[in-house]
Order: C-alpha cells, then sequence, then structure tokens
C-alpha cells in the first residue's frame, strides 16, 4: 500500500461529501431504505433474512448471490463468480493476480483512479485516451499500436466514468478479439451497465465475450445500493478464479452475511430497480440541460450515453479547480473538478468537471448553484 498515491476522489470525498449541503456530483443512482429493498424479496430471501445466522460466509460469495449475479450473464455460470467487498476490493486484487515485474498493462483514460495507479504499483503502463474532441472515442488502433510481447491487461470501463461515454458493440467486439488473440486479459469495468439512455446501446459483458476476459460489477452504482459493499468479478477461467479467491483471502477473507442476502434480493430484482434509476435520470437529464443552457457562455453541456455522471467542461476564465472549491464554500454545492481526474499516463482535459445526475430531486442543488452563479455576474 505504501507504494500508492493518495486516492484524489476519496480524499476530497472526505472533506466534502457529508458536510456540503448539495451533493451534486454523486456517482451512484438513488438508493433505497431497507424495508423497500425487503418489499422486493421472495419468500425464500425473505426468510433467509429473517433467519440469518451471523456467521462466517463462502469465500466465493452465498451460492445463490451467485446464481443470482450469473443470471446476468449469457455465458457466465455461478461458479464463474467470485464476489468482494465493493469493486475496489475486486480491481485491486484482480491487479495483484494479473500483473507482476516485467509485465505491461494498458488503461484507458479518464477513469477511476485505482483502475490507473493500482497496476502502475505494479509494472509499466501505458496509457489510452478517449478523445475529448470526438466525443470521448476509443480508437481502437490506437490500444492495437500500445500493445507489447508483455502486456497482460487491457483496462476500460464503460458506460465511462467520468464521462457517461460507450462505445459501439462492434468496437468492443473488437477490443475482445483482440487482447484474445495475444493472450491479454480484457479487464472491463461494467458498473454502470443498465444505465445507458438507448439500451439499444448495452454493451455484452466482457466474460460473454472471452473466456480470458473478467468483468468487474457491483450493487454500488447502477442498483443503488453502495451501502451493501458487494461487488463481483464474472470470469470462465478457473484458474484465474482460484488465485483470485486465494489473494482474497489476504484481505476480507468474506463478505457480510446481511449484505449478500440483501444483495442476492436487489439481483434477482434487478430489472425492476434499473427501470427506475432510468426514468429517474430520464426525469432529471431536462433539467441539467435547461440549466445549463442558460448558462451556456460557461459551460459546454452534453448528457452522457449511459451511466449518471456527465463529464461538462467549464470555460470560465478562473479555471475549474478555483470554481468548483469557491462553489462548495460558497453555495455548498459539491461538484469533482478534473484535477480529481488528472492521469499521470495521458494528457487529460483541465477544464472538466463530474456532475451526478442519478439521485432524485436535484433542483434545490441546482437553485443553489443557478443562485451562485448570477450572484457572481
Amino acid at each position: 500500500m505504501s507504494r500508492l498515491p493518495d486516492f484524489r476522489l476519496e480524499t476530497y470525498f472526505s472533506r466534502w461529501e457529508f458536510t456540503a449541503r448539495h451533493h451534486l456530483t454523486a456517482s451512484d443512482a438513488e438508493t433505497m431504505t431497507l424495508p423497500e429493498l425487503l418489499e422486493l424479496a421472495d419468500a425464500e430471501d425473505r426468510h433467509a433474512w429473517e433467519t440469518l445466522s451471523l456467521g462466517y460466509t463462502q469465500t466465493c460469495g452465498d451460492p445463490g448471490l451467485r446464481e443470482a449475479i450469473a443470471a446476468t450473464y449469457e455465458r457466465a455460470g455461478a461458479d464463474d463468480v467470485i464476489c468482494f467487498a465493493g469493486a475496489e476490493e475486486a480491481l485491486y486484487l484482480a491487479m495483484q493476480v494479473l500483473l507482476g515485474p516485467g509485465d505491461h498493462a494498458v488503461v484507458v483514460t479518464p477513469n477511476y483512479q485505482a483502475a490507473e495507479t493500482v497496476p502502475l504499483s505494479l509494472c509499466e503502463v501505458t496509457g489510452v485516451p478517449l478523445d475529448p474532441e470526438r466525443d470521448w472515442a476509443l480508437d481502437i488502433d490506437r490500444v492495437a499500436a500500445a500493445l507489447r510481447p508483455n502486456t497482460r491487461v487491457v483496462s476500460v470501463n464503460f458506460p465511462n466514468n467520468p464521462t457517461g461515454k460507450v462505445i459501439g458493440a462492434a468496437d468492443f467486439a473488437r477490443l475482445a478479439e483482440l487482447c484474445d488473440e495475444r493472450g491479454i486479459h480484457l479487464f472491463s469495468d461494467e458498473v454502470y451497465r443498465g444505465l445507458e439512455r438507448d439500451p439499444a446501446r448495452t454493451l455484452p459483458q466482457a466474460a460473454d465475450l472471452s473466456d480470458r476476459a473478467l468483468s468487474l460489477n457491483v450493487t454500488s452504482k447502477s442498483l443503488g445500493l453502495p451501502g451493501l459493499r458487494i461487488g463481483w468479478i464474472a470470469c470462465r477461467d478457473p484458474r484465474l478464479r482460484s488465485r483470485l479467491e486465494r489473494a482474497k483471502h489476504y484481505t476480507t477473507i468474506c463478505n457480510s452475511a446481511p449484505s449478500e442476502v440483501l444483495a442476492r434480493i436487489a439481483l434477482k430484482a434487478r430489472d425492476r430497480i434499473l427501470d427506475r434509476n432510468r426514468a429517474l435520470i430520464a426525469a432529471n437529464l431536462p433539467l441539467f440541460d435547461a440549466f445549463f443552457a442558460g448558462f451556456d457562455d460557461l459551460f459546454a453541456w452534453r448528457a452522457p450515453d449511459g451511466g449518471c455522471v456527465a463529464y461538462p467542461r467549464y470555460l470560465g476564465a478562473e479555471g475549474v479547480e478555483r470554481f468548483c472549491t469557491e462553489l462548495v464554500e460558497q453555495a455548498g454545492v459539491l461538484l469533482l473538478p478534473a484535477s480529481i481526474y488528472r492521469s499521470e499516463l495521458t494528457d487529460t482535459p483541465a477544464d472538466r468537471f463530474r456532475v451526478g445526475i442519478g439521485r432524485r430531486d436535484p433542483a434545490p442543488a441546482l437553485e443553489a448553484f443557478d443562485g451562485w452563479l448570477r450572484a457572481r455576474r
């Protein structure tokens, strides 16, 4: 751990997430209360919850939970799933298992910081940036050019955090084929899958495309249940799964028994929860469209393809870092400035900020934001 830098996002959130009056940069969809989630349980899972024994659980995860997760894939079965304490543990341990000195990884940027810094602590890493001038397009040829004989991992994230970009299904399939041809593991962060604005653009899951690929997911983002701290990796390579299980013995050993039952309920009710969250985002987007249109001299706004975060450009003369700092200090409205997504691997835009669009009733935050901007004019 001493080889890892400060986690900029978490350090920033430690200061502001629970003190700012308006959390307008949330990365998760609207959550629900425990009674609301339990209302979605079938008789079997309600009984499991009410009679739950608070002992240790299986390292790979509750069998019923793994079955519920596997039901969301086309080719992965329950034995192909291993559960973790959130997506962060899964990402961290996967990189520890897949990479070491003498290896090389390719990471698409911008991305969640750990997707870059954990591989960098282990081996050489090449970044391939999404192109902001082409609607955050990914150049697959550029990924191919970055590969080396010792490349072990290509890491991607779609729908992307923070841009909301979803690439085309043909490009994603080509990426998986490229990795298979070279014997490389495609590591695919899919935590926002299911929140695409156009469901027809939903990408296949990497673990369904290749038995070498790893699909990362979690209950936190699309399902809006970060308090459960349940994530997972689906991978059809049994030897790799065995190595992941042994790595987990050194961290959490097993997951929380109550969280596993609740996650099982959520996964079984996944379609209903996603329908609710997509409807929330669809209702919120006109509010954000109207807000940014009212300040088109200050912002260049585009709604995301998928997920519940967007990455607008700030056009003000003082720069986005000062803008975000003064906004939260003076108006209590929290945004994430571009420095949080700064990459050590590639040039990344310095004039962007992340805004969250998946929480219920953003109007009070937008009103405070609006009033602060007008008072400055």
